[in-house]
Formats: structure tokens, sequence, C-alpha cells
């Protein structure tokens, strides 16, 4: 196949055609990485005890804060290289190429650092219950290990998307995420090596991807391909990913750390087996981005590659039908992942609290997401068009503002499952009106400048 077949056209052309063609292989690839997620803790409950599976979902919103950033940068490159591709710049996406990925090893070695020094601490601060405390320790210090490998892969499936490929990371996550089932099995099931098992499959599946998305690079026919040789910081490059990611990344920090509160206020309960239903609910929450993550990551690279070639009429265009897309998939999605809730659950667990626990989360946070997909296409609007700092200062104050405002005002009054999960749709709902003004905003000052 030529890369011409790989690539989609953003700037011609119909454009429900191409955003469908662009969206549909990252809504496998959505739909595969949760079934990989699910098969693991699926694994981990079943096969290493309800503990074990506490402590692995205790775990996910510090491993989310410590990555967050460096996924800003992720996106900041994706962004870069497709308005130079809009522009057909080769030269400079030849340079922001390199540059990236030069910035995502690095990134990765400082991470496994970080990752490996800060968990006991953090883990400590988070309330984690004594009981799940050592197991939680030890698969972040392992699976943070992973995280070059994850890094360079982000890096370089952004790359490939930026262009329009998103066909072949669908591959390269097919083949990572059934190596990690498989280490998973042997690895918990027949060696019972618990969540240490399944932070060493982690490890490994991440490298294989990575290996594979480099050699793909290396394989381009056009200026996004990759020279081992080349590889360095550009200065101007790293500062325009920065410029672009770095707000990303420390929203994603900040929105991390009301997580962290909100995990803390379910620790607090002193329960693994409210931990566990929670980790599981989540899990199953997390098909609902099947559609929602697609259509967002569309919306932002076609509106960056317009941007690139001048074609500034057409992004208002882009948001109205990504905007669509992206109701209609969380809704859909939400309302049979709550109606088979308890079917769901029950692949996780047999316990009936867990089982009730999960529940509670699916009702209230998981039914109204498509709010999360209302404010999620601004700001990848925003961020196509090349303002980044301000869908940022929107949603640190809009959804960590009020979140944090509520657990700690309304949650010791109303001491409940129910009174946490509130906070998700309510700070949502908030987020996105002010998100929609900002958008009109940039939208307006965009078209002025280039009028």
């Amino acid at each position: 196949m030529s890369r011409r077949e790989h690539n989609i056209d953003m700037v011609n052309g119909p454009l429900l055609k191409n955003v469908w063609t662009f969206a549909v292989p990252l809504m496998l690839t959505n739909l595969l990485q949760m079934m990989f997620n699910s098969a693991d803790t699926i694994i981990v409950g079943r096969f290493a005890g309800q503990q074990a599976l506490a402590a692995v979902g205790a775990t996910g919103s510090l491993c989310f804060l410590l990555i967050s950033v460096f996924n800003g940068l992720s996106m900041g490159s994706n962004v870069l290289i497709a308005r130079y591709l809009g522009a057909k710049d080769n030269e400079s996406v030849t340079r922001a190429v390199h540059t990236a990925i030069t910035m995502s090893g690095l990134s990765g070695l400082l991470l496994t650092a970080l990752g490996y020094f800060l968990s006991r601490p953090m883990l400590e601060l988070m309330s984690t219950p004594a009981d799940i405390i050592d197991m939680s320790q030890l698969y972040m210090r392992i699976y943070f290990v992973g995280t070059f490998f994850g890094l360079i892969y982000n890096f370089g499936a952004s790359i490939l998307r930026a262009k329009g490929d998103t066909k072949r990371p669908l591959f390269f996550l097919a083949v990572s995420g059934a190596t990690n089932v498989v280490l998973n099995m042997v690895f918990v099931i027949v060696l019972h090596m618990s969540v240490a098992g399944v932070a060493i499959a982690t490890v490994i599946s991440q490298a294989v991807a990575t290996v594979l998305v480099c050699i793909t690079l290396c394989k381009q026919e056009d200026a996004t391909q990759l020279h081992f040789s080349k590889l360095g910081i550009d200065l101007t490059m790293a500062l325009n990913i920065i410029k672009i990611g770095i707000p990303a990344g420390l929203q994603g920090i900040v929105f991390s750390l009301s997580n962290v509160v909100i995990q803390s206020s379910i620790n607090s309960f002193d329960s693994s087996a409210i931990v566990a239903g929670n980790s599981a609910a989540v899990n199953i929450e997390s098909f609902v981005y099947i559609g929602l993550d697609a259509f967002i990551q569309a919306c932002m690279t076609f509106t960056s590659q317009n941007i690139g070639a001048g074609k500034f009429g057409r992004v208002k265009e882009i948001v109205k039908l990504t905007m669509v897309l992206t109701v209609a998939s969380a809704l859909g999605i939400s309302l049979i992942v709550w109606g088979f809730g308890n079917v769901f659950l029950g692949f996780y667990t047999t316990d009936a609290e867990v089982i009730a626990v999960g529940m509670i989360r699916l009702t209230y946070v998981c039914l109204p997401l498509f709010l999360n997909g209302v404010l999620d296409v601004f700001v990848c609007s925003m961020r196509g068009m090349g303002y980044s700092l301000l869908p940022t200062v929107a949603q640190i104050v809009g959804i960590c503002g009020v979140r944090l405002l509520w657990i700690f005002i309304a949650f010791p009054m109303f001491r409940s499952l129910e009174a946490v999960y509130l906070c998700y749709p309510i700070s949502w709902a908030v987020t996105s009106v002010i998100q929609g003004i900002f958008w009109v905003r940039c939208h307006r000052s965009m078209l002025e400048r280039n009028a």
C-alpha cells in the first residue's frame, strides 16, 4: 500500500467522509485499547484477587498525573506537524519530526525516574488503604519503566496521525495489545506474579509498539521520514511544541490533581471493595471514549491542517460536524454501558458489593459523559487554531476548580459515593459553557487576523 493510501486529504473534498475515514481506525484503536485494558483488569480481578484489582486501580490517577505533561507535548507535535503539512512546508516538517522524537525519548527517561521515586509518597498522600499500598507501589515502579517506550510510541503515532494515517497505529496497537494479554495470562495465571506480572506485561507490550512505529517512520517516503542520524533538538521547533503542548500538559496535571483528590475521597471510605468497584467501573466507562476521543482528535488535526493551508472558513464546519458525531457516539455507548452495567461488572468480579459500587459510578459519571465531549471539541478546535493557553485556563477553572470546591465543601456535608461522583457532570456542564464562549472569541479573532 502506498503512503498516499495511508494519508487523508484534510483540506479538500467532502468533510464528513474524510472525518469518518480518519476517525474509524481511531475508534477501532480505542476499542482495542479498552478491550485489552479490560482483559488485564479481568485477569487481575479473577486470578489475583480483589486486593490486587484495587491496588492497580488505585494507581490510575497517579499514573495519569505524571504522564500528563508529556502527553501534552505529544499533542503539541501533532498540531505543529499537521499545520506544516497543510502549508506543504517540508523542511519544517522534517525538523519538527526529529525534534519531537528526541523530546519523547528524553521525557521518557525523566518520567521513569519520577515514577520510581515518587510512587510511595504520592500513594501515601492519597490515603491508599494499608492492605494494598505495597502492591500499588510495586506496580507503579515497574509500570514507569515502560513510559520510556510509551512516550516514543505516542509521539510517533501523533506524527502519523498528523497526516491522516490512523490505520497503522491501529495495527501496532493490535499487536501490542495481544502481546499484553498473552503475557498477562502467563505472568498472572500461570506464574502467579500478581500486580508485578501485569506491570511487566505492560512494559514489554509498549516496547513492541515502539519498535513498530519507529520502523514505520524510518520507511516513510515524505518529509516525516525518521533518520536516527538527524535526531536532536531544534530550539525553534522545541519551543513551538512546548508553546502548544505545555498548556495542554499543565491542564492534564491540574486535571489529574483534582482526580487524585477525588480518588483520595474514595479511598477515605477505607474499603478495598469500594476502590475495586470504582476501578472496574472506570474501566468499563472508558469504552464511552471510543467515539468521543476519535472525533475530538479529528477536530484538532483537521483544524490544524486547514489553518496551515489557509482554509479558515472550514474551521466552523469541522466543529459543527465533530460536535454532532462526538455527542451522538458518547450518548449511544453510555446508554448501552449503563443498561448492561451489572453484566459488564460481572466480568470483573462476582462480589455483589463491588458490583453495586460500580453501578453507582456508571449512573452518575458514565451517563452524562457526552458533556465532556462537548467541551473537548471546543478545546481541541482552539488548540488546532493555535490557541492553547486560553482553553487551558478555562479548563483548570471550570473542571478542577468546580471539582475541588465540591469535594471540600459539598462532600463533607453529604458524605457518600453519590456526592463524590456528582462533581463530574457539574464540572463538565459549567466548563462546556465557558469553553463555548471562548471558542466564539477565538474563532472571531482568527478570522479577523487572517482577513
